[in-house]
């Protein structure tokens, strides 16, 4: 059912799942600029001021992209708190009333916990087990994001069924490890937010060629997800599937050039803004291959 029915209720669910994925990038780049402590306190920027000052230790630039990064969660979070109240009044009489209520809460409940995930990795000066934790709930987040948008709009599904189904599940979870192995190989590598961040002390090339190998059985697995859904009448499916699979082959090229040139800042920006499209697209593909549609080949 339809329940986002005016132009702006839909945009603003849409606009939630930009923002969430927004965050992603705009913390990629202030990593990726050393701009980590550029606020050295939290939740003030520097001690008796919630803004950057002239003149403090941390240069102004540094200083002025981390807090851009702190204002984005807020304006996500003015965003999440509007989902929440349309999501409240355009659900009482639908049937997944709860399911609604609930991932529109849990919006505004996970920006609230990376805020207190920001003030652990500021506080201890980049861990990057927090700094991983940051980007992981944000991926969580953006699930979330997409799930509440379609559950607010509508989604055309189409259930596959046998072999194609027992490999949907492992579509999501392999997509997720190779997430969980990119934060290891980013908090072993050189781009950690400050010259003097703590790294996980793992070695860089091991960790890089397990985040590789994953990232080909990924491929692997999509291709064939792919060639098999196309053997049905299931359309719209096999689309979602080619568009994963094509965001997966241009972000293992440019994980392969980023790790050929020696790591250049923009090549991992890139390569940021791909993980997050992969995650975006597998979870499309998993919301997608939902309930209500029974795969028959055809004839």
């Amino acid at each position: 059912m339809l329940l986002a029915k005016s132009s702006i209720a839909a945009k603003i669910f849409s606009l939630l799942v930009f923002l969430q994925a927004a965050l992603i990038v705009t913390g990629g780049a202030v990593r990726l600029t050393g701009s980590g402590l550029g606020c050295p306190t939290w939740p003030e920027c520097t001690p008796g001021s919630y803004t950057p000052v002239p003149h403090q230790t941390e240069e102004q630039l540094h200083a002025w992209i981390e807090f851009g990064n702190r204002l984005l969660t807020f304006v996500l979070l003015f965003c999440a708190a509007a989902a929440l109240i349309i999501a409240i009044r355009t659900s009482k009489k639908s049937a997944t009333k709860r399911r609604i209520r609930l991932l529109a809460a849990l919006q505004v409940l996970g920006i609230f916990g990376q805020g207190i995930l920001g003030g652990i990795t500021v506080l201890t000066d980049l861990n990057p087990i927090p700094v991983a934790g940051h980007f992981l709930l944000s991926i969580f987040l953006i699930a979330g994001a997409i799930s509440l948008r379609y559950e607010m709009i509508g989604i055309i599904k189409q259930t596959p069924s046998g072999l194609i189904a027992a490999l949907m599940p492992i579509l999501i979870w392999l997509t997720l490890l190779v997430l969980i192995a990119g934060t290891i190989v980013t908090g072993s590598g050189p781009h950690a937010g400050d010259e003097k961040a703590k790294r996980f002390g793992f070695d860089p090339r091991s960790v890089s060629w397990f985040h590789a190998d994953l990232v080909i059985m990924l491929l692997v697995l999509t291709s064939i997800l792919w060639l098999f859904i196309r053997q049905t009448n299931a359309l719209l499916l096999a689309k979602k599937m080619q568009i994963l699979l094509l965001i997966l082959l241009a972000q293992g090229l440019v994980g392969y050039v980023q790790y050929a040139t020696g790591l250049p800042e923009l090549i991992v920006g890139f390569h940021l803004l791909g993980a997050t499209l992969v995650w975006g697209s597998a979870w499309t593909v998993i919301k997608v291959s939902g309930s209500g549609f029974k795969l028959r080949k055809v004839k």
